[in-house]
């Protein structure tokens, strides 16, 4: 991976960015892909859109959302201490004895998530929202109300690292790395003569609404869509690959076959991965995605839609892992199949 290309993923994967409160890394992703990029522009609901070759008739839309699961401050108690809810699919089982950062009103604020010693009795079971608190150090509630309001949103002061063999470890992986692939995407194609419009579009709220995914897909109104995301590896203990299928970190980024899926977009990836010798790997998805590709699929007469997804580890946990290759190999994938594109591909089924 080219120096410029990592500093950037690894700015956005420093970022707090909770769905519903994406704008500082939203400006980092702008800045970024603007010299490339022939246009730019945001919309109502804070997605990014940036395009290459938008006065081309045949429009392909690339997804990556930019937020992150995080909590929110639902309650403030006499003694000043924060009660939550969440702001996507968080467990707070794994927040016990985290470290934290409030992004209250005045501020960053470092905080804990507080849990009871084993010595007197330990955590509970069962750990349920409302069963855990954040501790910023405060007196009381007229202390803690200085910094910070109700809704104000909590997210694990985590940071990434790299591991051995191409792995790196952080939070929110889910999605930060689709954001970096989607603008990596352009990049390239920029550098090339394609013959189709390519919007790459850094979206909003996938974590708890995936509205943004859908106005994006109003807006740009693509003739082909595909939306990267992250999905579940299973190549670690206690997985059940009867039940999961077989994903492994390092060998390619998984297609998704399905309802939801257009074949002839996955006709034309699988063309692309064995023209360039890329790996490739498969996860069924039935009936929903689960992913932006369900809204944007629904959005204007219907949109032929794809999803490449980047093998994870440990997903919707304070210290998620994938794999640099997987990522290079998703870009090269995606670049290939974009060039491949004449520009009056008819995607219909029949």
């Amino acid at each position: 991976m080219r120096e410029n290309s990592k500093k950037f993923l690894e700015e956005l994967l420093s970022t707090f960015s909770p769905s519903g409160d994406e704008v500082e890394i939203q400006r980092k992703w702008m800045e970024y892909v603007k010299p490339f990029a022939h246009k730019v522009e945001t919309d109502m609901v804070g997605n990014v859109i940036a395009a290459v070759n938008p006065d081309k008739p045949f429009k392909v839309m690339l997804a990556g959302h930019c937020d992150e699961i995080s909590f929110m401050v639902n309650y403030i108690d006499d003694d000043g201490y924060l009660y939550l809810t969440k702001a996507g699919g968080i467990n707070p089982k794994l927040a016990l004895g985290m470290r934290v950062k409030v992004l209250g009103k005045a501020g960053e604020l470092n905080g804990v998530i507080g849990v009871r010693a084993e010595h007197q009795g330990g955590a509970k079971e069962e750990i349920k929202i409302e069963d855990i608190y954040v501790d910023c150090g405060a007196k009381d509630k007229e202390d803690i109300e200085k910094y910070v309001c109700i809704g104000d949103y909590v997210t694990y002061n985590v940071d990434y690292e790299y591991m051995l063999n191409d792995n790196i470890a952080g939070r929110g992986l889910d999605n930060r790395t689709g954001a970096f692939i989607v603008a990596e995407v352009l990049r390239k194609v920029a550098e090339k003569n394609v013959n189709v419009a390519v919007y790459a579009v850094s979206t909003v709220n996938e974590e708890t609404n995936m509205g943004g995914a859908y106005f994006a897909g109003s807006n740009i109104q693509p003739d082909m869509a595909v939306a990267c995301d992250v999905s579940f590896a299973t190549d670690y203990p206690d997985t059940d690959k009867k039940k999961h299928g077989s994903v492994e970190l390092g060998k390619g980024p998984i297609l998704s076959k399905g309802s939801p899926i257009n074949k002839k977009i996955n006709q034309l990836l699988e063309k692309a991965a064995e023209e360039k010798n890329i790996p490739i790997q498969y996860e069924l998805t039935p009936r929903l995605t689960g992913t932006d590709a369900d809204k944007i699929r629904f959005s204007g007469k219907g949109v032929p839609t794809a999803l490449v997804s980047l093998p994870l580890r440990y997903m919707h946990s304070p210290s998620e892992v994938a794999n640099l290759v997987d990522i290079e190999n998703e870009i090269e994938l995606l670049v290939q199949a974009i060039l491949s594109l004449k520009g009056d591909e008819n995607l219909k089924p029949l």
